[in-house]
């Protein structure tokens, strides 16, 4: 951890964060916006149960946005004078913004965010501590360890379904070619090449220079062998070289490297790409949008290759004005039973909880089956646990961009690789 005690740790992260976000609101990025005046908290002062849970996520898919639109339902069904203000903040902007309002002695009462970056945003002073309403929480011996995000032995946020990659795959496409879900990296290219001859595009993926992009590099990356804990820049460089090569076959866009993990998808549903790489969250979309027959495998990685268990975090605002309300609105929707059902139901995620996870209608979902079996066969922490929590979002960084600059043509497989691994020499130890 190069040595900082906990409390240099936390004053130097915040300093860089607020600086971040100081220079992002001077580009005229604004403040997140609502329908309420509710957009930086406005939970009853007297903690009485009634008022307004303001709950800030970067949520832009309509299946996405409706699981907020029934947590709200259940939230408000449970707690009779209460509402909710579910306020959209750009996922490249909601740190910066949650720490500028933090900075102000402002922010939510709910922040939805990437799970992984739960430490980053504990370090800024953005979350409040939950172990004292995790203590009082009937249902707490339900969640897994995995799902609860901690620094320092305090508990920051919680997870209330679990989101992972596989391969969903075209059926039509798949039988007009002749080719069976591929089981092995041979495989997919081959089925790729095959959907090239016959006029199709072969996958879709996110290359963005970011933590969406990292998140979807890591398995490619971690089947050649890449690993964060000791990383080798050959082993980085043939996972980055081995995708830039689908893009130089033409059987991924290099439009790629613009999208975040809706646009592939949504790329896919059209009906003309054999392949995306892409979550359990889709199933909503999927069954939507998609006008032919589908399927998912799990992705067809080697040995060494891992997919990580990931999803969202929440989160109670260090500022919030009623962090008991607050629980409420967590207790009656994401760490429900209704909740968790709700998100499999609506967007395919996996429950956390694991009463939730057994339920028949989890169970016998042919779609969530090979994402489960993945969780066996591949998954892996997320973050990994070697990256010191105050280097968490610059790592995801630094790897997301390599991602990107090699799909875009900007840098080559060896390069970036190299970049990557002097980056996380001076981090990983």
């Amino acid at each position: 951890m190069s040595g900082h005690t906990p409390t240099l740790t936390r004053r130097l992260a915040l300093a860089g964060l607020i600086a971040g976000a100081t220079a992002l609101a001077a580009c005229g990025s604004g403040t997140p916006t609502s329908t309420s005046p509710a957009a930086s908290g406005s939970a009853s002062a007297d903690g009485g149960g009634s008022g307004t849970v303001t709950v800030w996520h970067y949520f832009s898919d309509p299946n996405q946005v409706a699981l907020m639109d029934r947590y709200a339902e259940l939230f408000e069904a449970a707690n009779p004078g209460s509402t909710v203000d579910n306020v959209y903040v750009p996922y490249d902007q909601m740190n910066s913004k949650l720490v500028a309002a933090a900075g102000a002695s402002e922010g939510p009462d709910i922040a939805v965010f990437n799970g992984a970056e739960t430490s980053t945003l504990a370090l800024a002073g953005v979350l409040a501590p939950l172990d004292d309403h995790l203590g009082g929480f009937a249902d707490a011996g339900q969640l897994p360890d995995s799902v609860l995000h901690k620094l320092e032995d305090q508990t920051f946020a919680v997870q209330g379904y679990v989101n992972l990659l596989g391969l969903w795959y075209n059926a039509d496409i798949l039988a007009e070619i002749g080719v069976e879900p591929p089981t092995s990296m041979d495989e997919l290219e081959a089925a790729m090449e095959k959907a090239k001859a016959a006029g199709y595009e072969g996958i879709t993926l996110s290359g963005l220079p970011q933590g969406q992009g990292e998140w979807q590099a890591y398995p490619w990356l971690t089947s050649e062998g890449f690993t964060y804990e000791s990383p080798d820049a050959g082993a980085l460089a043939a996972g980055l070289a081995r995708v830039k090569g689908w893009v130089d076959n033409g059987y991924l866009s290099q439009e790629a490297v613009t999208w975040d993990q809706t646009v592939p998808f949504q790329q896919f549903a059209a009906g003309k790409v054999a392949f995306a790489e892409n979550g359990n969250w889709q199933m909503g979309t999927a069954k939507s949008d998609a006008q032919f027959e589908y399927g998912v495998a799990k992705l067809p990685l080697s040995e060494s290759g891992k997919v990580y268990l990931g999803g969202e975090g929440q989160g109670i605002g260090a500022f919030s004005a009623d962090p008991e309300l607050a629980w409420k609105y967590l207790e009656s929707s994401y760490l429900s039973i209704d909740g968790q059902l709700a998100a499999a139901e609506i967007v395919g995620s996996i429950p956390s909880r694991l009463d939730a996870a057994q339920d028949e209608a989890v169970t016998s979902n042919e779609l969530l089956k090979p994402f489960a079996e993945t969780v066996a066969d591949f998954g892996a922490n997320y973050p990994d646990a070697v990256i010191p929590p105050a280097a968490v979002a610059d790592v995801q960084l630094t790897v997301g961009q390599a991602w990107s600059a090699v799909l875009g043509g900007q840098q080559s497989p060896e390069d970036a690789a190299q970049a990557v691994v002097d980056k996380l020499n001076s981090v990983v130890q």
